[in-house]
């Protein structure tokens, strides 16, 4: 089997399972009891947080840990908007691709009365920072634009969106849930003010994130009830998972440079390759994306077919489609780059590690080849643009 579906879910390492064995073995006390045994696992929490810290350029005391960057995103957008609206603003400058933890949670502050302006994308996946500078308002209290799209991997220019942020005095807020342990990462130097991350995505445990909140900025609770997290997250820390994140994370950050050659090496000898399939398009800039990340789109094919086969073929992919989640309406990132539906419903991602070999994506190549001639073969809509009847698309 061959998994080339990282952005969805990573393999827990060998290094986060034994930091989380370790602690339920030996440090698994209730990190807010009083007692020596408490005492120590709040300790391993505390070490944690350092770690953490010290992979974003962030202090300690500005790390709170989550469940998972859905509800970093959701405490971060929320507490923003909480303070814009004391002051009397109420705007907010977001993208039209963002994932759905923070669209959604926009869509939620709009019910409420604040003014929601999604900056239109460029084809090419990247939203530009004159963008956000010609969106800003007396009244905008918060930007919040992800570090790298989960979909088509474009990575957007951070620290310039925050210098202009921290220049009109207006939180930056990034979901950086595809950058961490893949992208180098430093809150001060990039000008951020909360940043979103999640375990799972880096070979963590799942359940797990982080919340990175400058110090002065107001947190407010989502949660209600005891005193973790300073007060701002309450429920018993899952102390083994935290420690699992932050050995995870720090062993991603330590061995960035080499991974990400290894890996970027690969990801164009997969988009070399894809790229001689006839009628098919990279989604997104082929140079400033995620160094793992392959998005496709291939004229005259349905995804979820696609998926499918790669399935019978030993291949685990995913695609940009959201008919696979019971829907028929193809992703909203293919669509707000342009894509047409049509199109975007013949879309694959897929999204490597440093585990895979060449070896493998060869065969990768050639699966797809095949399962993509075979889909056209048996569509009547493809023997229409083959005939002539109906033009094609993509070239």
């Amino acid at each position: 089997m061959i998994y080339a579906d990282n952005a969805a879910t990573t393999k827990p390492s060998k290094i986060a399972v034994q930091a989380m064995l370790k602690c339920m073995e030996n440090s698994w006390g209730n990190p807010s009891s009083l007692y020596a045994f408490g005492q120590e696992a709040a300790e391993e929490l505390n070490s944690a947080r350092k770690i953490i810290a010290e992979c974003i350029g962030a202090k300690a005391e500005e790390i709170y840990f989550t469940s998972g960057g859905s509800e970093s995103d959701n405490q971060a957008i929320l507490s923003a908007a909480k303070v814009g609206a004391r002051k009397g603003k109420r705007h907010i400058i977001s993208t039209a691709f963002e994932h759905h933890a923070v669209l959604h949670t926009l869509n939620k502050l709009e019910r409420e009365g604040f003014e929601i302006e999604l900056l239109d994308v460029h084809e090419n996946g990247i939203i530009s920072a004159e963008q956000v500078q010609n969106a800003i308002r007396k009244d905008t209290c918060l930007v919040t634009i992800m570090f790298a799209n989960n979909e088509i991997g474009t990575i957007q220019p951070i620290e310039e969106i925050g210098k202009i942020c921290r220049e009109r005095k207006i939180i930056f807020h990034t979901d950086a849930v595809q950058a961490a342990g893949h992208l180098p990462i430093n809150v001060q130097e990039q000008n951020i003010d909360m940043l979103s991350i999640s375990a799972h995505k880096f070979h963590g445990p799942k359940g797990t994130g982080v919340l990175f909140v400058r110090k002065g900025i107001p947190l407010s609770s989502l949660i209600e009830g005891g005193a973790q997290e300073k007060g701002k997250r309450a429920g018993t820390e899952n102390v083994p998972a935290i420690l699992g994140m932050a050995a995870a994370l720090e062993d991603a950050c330590k061995n960035l440079s080499a991974s990400t050659e290894k890996i970027s090496a690969l990801k164009e000898k997969l988009i070399e390759g894809l790229s001689k399939i006839s009628h098919s398009s990279l989604n997104g800039d082929r140079k400033n994306r995620l160094p793992g990340n392959v998005s496709f789109c291939f004229e005259g094919i349905e995804g979820e077919s696609l998926l499918l086969l790669l399935d019978d073929k030993g291949i685990c992919a995913s695609s940009g489609s959201a008919c696979t989640s019971g829907s028929l309406d193809p992703s909203h990132v293919l669509l707000a780059i342009g894509r047409p539906h049509e199109v975007a419903h013949g879309s694959l991602r897929l999204s490597i590690d440093e585990d895979i070999s060449e070896q493998d994506v060869e065969y990768i190549i050639k699966s797809v080849g095949e399962v993509v001639d075979y889909l056209r073969n048996i569509s009547p809509l493809w023997k229409d643009k083959i005939s002539g009847k109906k033009e094609f698309i993509l070239p």
